[in-house]
């Protein structure tokens, strides 16, 4: 897989390859499938500034992990921030890079789709590098305290739980954890290490205590679901955080980049957080529907203003007319401003009367005695009695409203601001238009995309989580899993492998006979069937000719009595199984095995025993896969299709299985969780995953052989939540030492190699009988 490019390289991607100039070969190994990715998700210009600064990172001297990194995560990262955030990124990893935090880079980047899946927006992810940069600034080290010497002790640690915290806090929050953090422990490294890793009791109990509210994130899909199936609206949602803006606070908007609100919303008013993002998105949705843009150039801003109380207060009267339960969530949200609360002589008055307005429009009760808010409070609901009204005609009333009550005081720099405030509305840029084109008017850059040449063929890597049992938490995006078909062989070679086991297949046939799912089972005593029984129907006559009670259960119906399982076959194809038949058992054959088969290789005689597997299940019928795989580090993992669900077994899947070669190493987790994707999708009442294997999950980046076995423990926990039973067939002699630790009792050790091909079928079979 990894020198298919010398053999035939497309021109233009040959052209990529020359534009990034890489000198690693673990670049070179996966640097096709990226760049299908990439040319799939980024525009042109996209696409040169990727390369260009994934050759920086090659000579940043730093090794091939930044850039294997930043190839693999930078599109889906681009897809949900925009391609405009790469230049404030380049910023953030050069200041890392000229300091003593080097190693952190690594980790970041890491982080970086998961985190910035959870930030969602250019803006929160500029707050979470401000962040970042100053957690880096207090803790790295000097000696003289002039030169920055010492690496921050706490920052790749922090890197590798932000994903895991985003999902605990907001962003306001994690500034606060991290605040608590560098106070306590700048000057104990270790403590600093414990804390920003989650090992410490109050680095656990300060994420408690910030997890407050109701986090954007966790609650998409039912906000969405709450606009389509209410106002039958789909848009994306944009989060930003409050606590990073401390002199203007920012307000929900929308734009064509989708609907801006808050990262975290707390109870208020006896409003739950989930109600006030629905209390928001049905002013935002009011809007969209009801407002009309209208000319803003010859309006003053404090006529503007009314006109935008007053225009919300419409939209929000149509929604409650739609939906009357929306005004409880008003009424606890929207201020209730005191009159007497504002001297006229003091300050400016104009929010605080056109609050009190918007008030007494909403709530009949409202407390005030003023004539003019009284006064225009029925001129509105006079309007909207008549039709929906529109949004000039707010703009008129607004005018009046301005005229009437306008006084001297109204100029004066402050503003009475107390109780004036209404959080849930947006701040109204979609309700004006300019003649002239100017600052108040954005601007929206479309989005170009690059369409995929066809000669460039390939699959994105999907990117899966990986099991850290140290810190016992996922370590997100962290396994990049490249698929492809298995490359075809001779059939022909398959087919004789079947002829030589001939005696054992007319054995496993009579097996399968009795496995074979009969045609039908009659269900008697239905009151609805398909056809008529007989026999009760008869009995049911003669009971009512003689004046009892029939029964009426007089039809019949049929089900097929059949098996209902779907199965998928992972073979572990990595470097081991070149090794002979013999060398797997320790060197020396049993006494009864003839020495001339010693040259037989594991790999030979696992493609015997899947061939007869395949096709005893396909005798069986049952919904079957298969699949390989093999790694070459977590940046490299490949799965091989050799059969597919929809694939009958044909000369097609033979000849893939003919193929089979053995490389590289087990990086067992990724793959099961890759197979699970496919098998999780068949609709069946049990679904199986027989994983065949010579040896214990591992890989050459990996230092801690209980890494890989813990990962796939945990793989396995994580399929058997789906629904999906794993059961292990293990050649390694020595497996009792790690294989219960994963599979539990789920697993067979074959120590006689050669007994696969007969012992694969009849243990597929005892489990699925």
């Amino acid at each position: 897989m990894a020198e298919a490019h010398t053999e035939y390289e497309h021109p233009l991607m040959k052209g990529y390859r020359e534009q990034l100039g890489f000198g690693f070969p673990q670049v070179a190994q996966v640097f096709e499938d990226c760049m299908a990715e990439a040319l799939s998700a980024l525009s042109r210009e996209g696409i040169d500034a990727y390369l260009e600064y994934a050759r920086f990172l090659c000579k940043m001297g730093r090794g091939a992990e930044p850039v294997l990194i930043f190839l693999e995560e930078w599109p889906s990262v681009a897809t949900t921030l925009g391609e405009s955030a790469l230049p404030a990124l380049k910023a953030f990893i050069h200041k890392m890079y000229k300091s003593p935090n080097g190693k952190a880079i690594v980790p970041f980047l890491q982080s970086l789709a998961a985190t910035a899946r959870r930030l969602h927006s250019q803006e929160q992810m500029q707050d979470y590098m401000d962040l970042t940069l100053d957690f880096m600034g207090r803790t790295t080290g000097s000696i003289h305290g002039i030169h920055t010497t010492f690496a921050s002790p706490g920052l790749p640690e922090f890197f590798q739980q932000t994903p895991f915290l985003l999902s605990q806090v907001s962003i306001a929050g994690l500034k606060n954890w991290v605040e608590y953090g560098i106070r306590n422990y700048h000057d104990h490294p270790d403590r600093q290490r414990d804390y920003f890793s989650l090992q410490s009791a109050d680095s656990r109990a300060m994420m408690q205590r910030e997890r407050s509210g109701t986090l954007l994130f966790d609650n998409e899909r039912k906000l969405d679901m709450y606009l389509r199936g209410l106002w039958n609206v789909s848009d994306h949602f944009v989060p930003y955080s409050l606590k990073f803006d401390e002199l203007r606070k920012p307000i929900p908007y929308y734009d064509k980049l989708g609907i801006r609100l808050p990262d975290v919303f707390d109870d208020r008013n006896g409003v739950t957080g989930i109600d006030r993002y629905r209390a928001v998105l049905a002013h935002v949705v009011g809007h969209k529907r009801w407002t009309t843009a209208i000319f803003a150039d010859n309006m003053s801003p404090f006529q503007r203003m009314s006109a935008e109380f007053l225009e919300d207060s419409r939209v929000e009267y149509l929604a409650m007319r739609q939906y009357p339960g929306l005004r409880r969530i008003f009424l606890a949200l929207h201020p209730v401003p005191a009159e007497d609360a504002c001297d006229p002589e003091q300050e400016s008055a104009v929010r605080h009367r056109l609050a009190m307005l918007s008030r007494a429009i909403l709530d009949a009760n409202h407390p005030y005695q003023n004539p003019d808010i009284i006064e225009f409070a029925q001129r509105f609901h006079a309007l909207m009695e008549q039709s929906e009204s529109s949004t000039q005609e707010m703009a008129d009333l607004a005018v009046a409203f301005g005229a009437r009550t306008r006084r001297q005081s109204d100029q004066l720099p402050k503003i009475h601001f107390q109780d004036t405030e209404i959080d849930y509305r947006d701040d109204n840029r979609q309700m004006w238009k300019f003649i002239e084109e100017g600052d108040e008017e954005e601007a929206f850059d479309q989005n170009r995309k690059v369409e995929l040449e066809e000669e460039i063929k390939g699959l994105p890597p999907r990117h899966y989580p990986e099991w850290d049992y140290n810190s016992q938490t996922y370590r997100p995006d962290w396994a990049s899993v490249y698929e492809a078909l298995h490359p075809k062989g001779n059939a022909a070679d398959i087919d004789r492998l079947l002829d030589k086991h001939s005696a054992l297949a007319k054995r496993l046939k009579r097996m399968l006979d009795l496995l074979k799912p009969q045609d039908k089972v009659r269900i008697r005593y239905q009151e609805e069937g398909s056809e008529l029984d007989l026999d009760v129907a008869l009995r049911s006559l003669i009971d009512f000719k003689g004046g009892a009670t029939p029964d009426p259960r007089i039809n019949m119906s049929h089900k097929t009595s059949g098996r209902n399982i779907a199965v998928m076959l992972l073979l572990d194809l990595s470097e081991s199984l070149n090794e002979s038949v013999f060398a797997g058992m320790g060197g020396k054959p049993p006494n009864s095995q003839k020495v001339a088969g010693s040259s037989q290789t594991i790999l030979e005689l696992s493609q015997e025993a899947v061939s007869l597997l395949a096709w005893a299940v396909d005798k069986l019928g049952d919904p079957f896969a298969i699949g390989g795989f093999h790694s070459d580090t977590r940046h490299d993992v490949r799965y091989l299709h050799i059969k597919g669900y929809s694939e009958q077994w044909n000369d097609e899947v033979k000849g893939r299985l003919a193929a089979m070669k053995a490389a590289y190493s087990t990086r067992m987790g990724a793959a099961m969780r890759h197979g699970a994707h496919y098998l999780e999708n068949q609709k069946a009442e049990k679904k199986l995953m027989l994983i065949l294997t010579d040896g214990e999950p591992s890989d050459v980046d990996t230092n801690d052989e209980r890494l890989l076995i813990e990962d796939t423990r945990q793989a396995v926990k994580e399929l058997d939540t789906k629904g999906i039973y794993t059961y292990c067939i293990s050649l390694d002699p020595k497996a009792d030492e790690y294989v219960r630790d994963i599979f539990g009792k789920q697993y067979t050790v074959i120590d006689n190699i050669q007994r696969l091909p007969e012992r694969l079928p009849e243990l597929f079979m005892a489990l699925t009988k």
